[in-house]
């Protein structure tokens, strides 16, 4: 595929969303969206998260249904094993009390984790089977068919993802410090005195707003690079497969352990914001 483009032309193909807006012609896809503005769908990251997240509660769900205190099926240990792992850092860090806490984390340990290790799938698969479905079930120029299978690469997504955590911590803070106790943390810290109050209050709303953006831009950062050396590699031709595998196998390492960071700091941003003192 890649012999078919230009380099340029190959990375920026791969790098771009498969979107949908609407119009004045009603329901338009792609190029047609350039001008849509902020409306516009980004197809495929939303199919594949949506569906590893469906693919994540029915494999939970089938492996709880058919759990047995006997010998456990090997996929029953690993769930097992994912599920005793989370607990044991939600109890290590989390100093709250709340039932949401450890489900919230195992989801998205489990959801972002899944998402990442769409990274792995070589980089013209999808792209070619879409291209295939585009041009000879639909008509169209295979060029105009986009396909970007790595939802995590999207930072639509990880800022959505950022933002429903952004949500819970004030949530929580509200819940467990009332509106008076939430405001006195804004405005009384570092400085305790009152005649600091509106820089108590800059600095405290920096970094507020400061976790969910980091959230976001950390995880879409590391995924968006790798997934570029990826492609990158992928123009090399005939001679990509073992560097793609070398990259691939470093990579193993790390997609489990931004699914972790991410995990890890809504835990801890969850419960600083539970804190009632």
């Amino acid at each position: 595929m890649a012999s078919e483009y230009t380099t340029s032309e190959y990375i920026k193909h791969h790098l771009t969303n498969a979107r949908m807006c609407t119009s004045d012609d009603g329901i338009v896809f792609n190029k047609a969206c350039e001008d849509a503005g902020f409306w516009v769908w980004h197809v495929d990251t939303l199919g594949w998260s949506i569906g590893l997240g469906l693919l994540f509660l029915w494999l939970f769900r089938s492996v709880a249904k058919k759990a047995t205190t006997g010998v456990p099926s090997k996929t029953q240990a690993f769930v097992e094993l994912v599920v005793d792992f989370v607990n044991e850092n939600v109890t290590s860090t989390f100093h709250g009390r709340s039932s949401l806490i450890a489900p919230l984390a195992l989801t998205i340990f489990v959801w972002v984790l899944l998402m990442n290790l769409m990274d792995l799938v070589p980089v013209d698969v999808l792209p070619m089977i879409a291209g295939a479905i585009g041009e000879y079930g639909f008509g169209m120029d295979p060029h105009d068919v986009y396909m970007k299978a790595v939802p995590t690469t999207d930072l639509n997504l990880t800022f959505a993802l950022a933002i429903g955590v952004f949500f819970l911590i004030i949530y929580y803070s509200l819940k467990m410090k009332g509106i008076g106790g939430f405001a006195k943390e804004l405005t009384m810290q570092p400085f305790g005195h009152w005649a600091f109050i509106p820089v108590n209050f800059i600095l405290e709303t920096v970094t507020l707003l400061a976790r969910p953006l980091s959230l976001a831009l950390r995880l879409f950062g590391n995924l968006y690079a790798s997934e570029l050396i990826f492609i990158l590699i992928a123009t090399i031709g005939l001679f990509q497969l073992p560097l793609h595998f070398a990259w691939a196998v470093f990579h193993i390492l790390v997609l489990p352990l931004q699914a972790f960071i991410f995990m890890m700091l809504t835990i801890v941003y969850l419960s600083l914001a539970s804190e009632d003192h």
